[in-house]
């Protein structure tokens, strides 16, 4: 089979590797459809992440047709169309028991292994381990370009954004980072019912998007960002500001955005240490938030998907083939120059 295999900081390659197979009983193989691309990816190619190693396959979402089964699995049958999640779960251990699959303890402490532990999904086929408490199966009414936004980061605007931030009827709330997985959270913060949802962000094509995908604000970044906002919110502040870049700056300026009381919802993964304001914040009641998604809101998503609640293809805007990988990573790579939310890559 051809993969995308990493070859250390900046290299990568389409290439000829040993078919993907049935290792473990609770193992299936799926015939990769669709697939995209993560920020994480990007931050995998800058070096960013040790724990991946030359020759891993990279990618960590996708939607596909399963073609092998290992003998322990139940769920699922050859010719199942299915979803592969960012997160794998072996729904046994502690942390899998407490609904937080994100560190599974069977799989090595993180449920994060496709392209990062084991080899992942921008492949012809992909292994799959605990395919019966990993994989969902799609249904019918679902594309496969809804679906494949459902494997990271839909899950992760919902769950570390808006759930993580105790969105609730009537909030205000701020969403700092007009991304992928800003845009995700704003497209859900509906399902809660926040009254005022301000998209923050200093390209226009987001904002533009933000508006489309439900923000009733949209407010370019510049001098008078912060004034600018609280004066949507009678000089209060918003209950929740959602920062979505990972930054030192976003978060500094998401936790200026919120009223005595709120939360701020760190989505963005940083790389470097942020100073954060304790002095004034301890004292107005403020809750910080942080986490790694665990894809446990995804029955919900797809419910929502599948009944037109959540415009999920809205997250795609260009489609490449397999070949194409090289082209596909430049323009999300620059997504702001390339008007790109999420790319769409199909054999």
């Amino acid at each position: 089979m051809k993969a995308l295999v990493y070859h250390g900081p900046g290299s990568k390659a389409w290439e000829d590797v040993p078919d993907a197979q049935v290792q473990e009983p609770t193992d299936v193989v799926v015939k990769v459809d669709t697939t995209t691309i993560c920020g994480t990816d990007l931050h995998i190619l800058q070096g960013d992440v040790a724990a991946v190693t030359d020759g891993r396959i990279l990618g960590h979402e996708a939607v596909g047709t399963i073609t092998a089964v290992g003998d322990a699995v139940r769920g699922f049958s050859v010719g199942d169309r299915v979803l592969v999640p960012a997160i794998t779960k072996c729904g046994r251990c502690e942390y899998c028991q407490r609904g937080m699959p994100s560190h599974c303890q069977t799989v090595g402490g993180i449920g994060w292994i496709f392209g990062h532990l084991i080899d992942g999904t921008q492949a012809e086929l992909v292994r799959v381990p605990y395919a019966d408490t990993s994989l969902y199966a799609v249904p019918e009414s679902v594309s496969d370009e809804q679906a494949i936004f459902l494997a990271d980061s839909l899950p992760t605007g919902y769950e570390v954004g808006v759930l993580a931030g105790g969105v609730r009827p009537g909030n205000t709330v701020a969403v700092v980072g007009a991304g992928a997985v800003g845009l995700s959270a704003v497209l859900t913060t509906g399902l809660w019912g926040a009254s005022k949802v301000i998209a923050v962000d200093s390209n226009k094509f987001r904002l533009e998007r933000a508006l489309e995908f439900g923000a009733t604000d949209a407010i370019e970044v510049g001098p008078g960002t912060v004034s600018d906002v609280v004066s949507l919110t009678d000089g209060l502040g918003v209950d929740v500001a959602i920062e979505a870049v990972g930054y030192p700056e976003t978060l500094l300026t998401a936790a200026s955005l919120v009223r005595p009381g709120g939360t701020i919802a760190n989505i963005g993964v940083h790389g470097t240490p942020v100073e954060i304001p304790m002095q004034d914040m301890w004292i107005a009641n403020v809750k910080l938030t942080m986490g790694l998604v665990d894809t446990v809101s995804i029955p919900t998503l797809l419910k929502m998907v599948a009944s037109g609640r959540i415009p999920a293809e809205k997250m795609g805007t260009h489609k490449f083939h397999f070949d194409q990988f090289d082209e596909a990573y430049d323009v999300f790579g620059n997504a702001a120059a390339n008007l790109a939310l999420k790319v769409v890559i199909t054999p």
